[in-house]
């Protein structure tokens, strides 16, 4: 089967492509290398053996869209990633956002809900759930205001999602993960941020390599055990096996309604001290950081209770933090051995 990919040279689809051709899929990527590079695909060939499609193309434009639906007639399914996914960016740019993260994604709509097999697995996040009252977090969990526009962005995209399943054949599931990190363990791809990292392992791994100067700590002043931010840290190939799962329950007709929706997490907060500690651990490198003012658009706390993916998807995250951070570290010291 064809499965199309959008964002499929970035950090997380560029390991979902590598499970997906693992399993057999044929794949075709979409990517307007906007924030990736096309060497990605050097080295998904290297893992797998087999060189996916790529169309470079820009989901902005309606016209290339629609032409790219003209030419793919045969594609049982799509996995939009295609997006912007920072934070603070997107404070600092909402129209850039909204332009990138929402306009996209109807032009994608209105080409695959006139397929004949429209099924659809969007690229959510647990920014949805805005700053949640409980942890860890249940995708029964109140809707709250976003914090970002990034979080307004999947918060619309779901409903847009929704709304076009109610009146089409579009069969979707939306993956709210929390926090990706790490890279592939062959360290032939991992997360390759443009310009300064937005995230803070990359940031990590640049500050430790000499890279950056510094890593800037935002607030210690949080409610929490040392004061500072926490999150569900999940490894970034338990992500991409997820979405394989989730398009063959599609693909199997096993889904129990036209949307689902399901947490990917660990089920495990970590501080970002406690993230710089297991990097520390897993490198022997001090890491060189600095506490600063807290960041608009960040929330306190946030972590999934991720028993409706274990046990519906028959999914679980099996990769410990100190494992992920050192499988970025790997793939940050490839990254500088190619440099020198």
């Amino acid at each position: 089967m064809k499965i199309g990919v959008t964002g499929g040279l970035g950090f997380i689809g560029s390991h979902t492509v590598v499970e997906l051709l693992n399993e057999g899929f044929e794949v075709v990527i979409i990517d307007n290398l906007s924030n990736s590079s096309a060497t990605v695909l050097d080295g998904i060939t290297a893992i797998t053996g087999k060189t996916p499609i790529f169309e470079q193309i820009d989901l902005r434009e309606k016209a290339a869209v629609q032409k790219f639906f003209e030419t793919y007639t045969d594609l049982a399914g799509i996995i939009h990633f295609a997006a912007s996914k920072a934070v603070g960016e997107s404070v600092e740019n909402p129209l850039l956002y909204y332009e990138n993260n929402i306009g996209t994604l109807v032009y994608l709509l209105q080409q695959v809900s006139q397929l004949p097999k429209a099924n659809f697995i969007f690229s959510s996040s647990c920014t949805v759930y805005g700053q949640a009252a409980v942890m860890p977090i249940t995708e029964d969990a109140p809707i709250q205001p976003a914090m970002s526009t990034y979080g307004n962005t999947k918060q619309i995209g779901e409903e847009i999602i929704t709304d076009t399943a109610k009146i089409s054949s579009v069969q979707a599931i939306l993956l709210r993960y929390f926090n990706p990190i790490g890279a592939h363990p062959s360290a032939l791809i991992g997360e390759l941020p443009i310009g300064v990292p937005q995230n803070l392992v990359p940031f990590i791994t640049q500050t430790a390599v000499g890279l950056r100067k510094e890593l800037s700590v935002f607030g210690n002043d949080y409610p929490t055990h040392d004061g500072t931010a926490i999150r569900d840290y999940i490894y970034v190939v338990d992500i991409a096996k997820a979405h394989v799962v989730a398009l063959k329950r599609l693909l199997n007709n096993q889904n129990t309604a036209k949307v689902e929706v399901f947490n990917l997490g660990t089920g495990n907060g970590s501080s970002v001290l406690e993230v710089i500690q297991a990097f520390e651990k897993v490198s022997g490198t001090p890491l060189n950081y600095k506490i600063v003012n807290r960041r608009e658009g960040d929330i306190t706390a946030a972590y999934a209770n991720t028993t409706k993916a274990n046990a519906i998807l028959g999914w679980k995250a099996n990769t410990s933090l100190e494992e992920s951070v050192a499988s970025a570290w790997k793939w940050e010291q490839k990254l500088r051995d190619s440099r020198e």
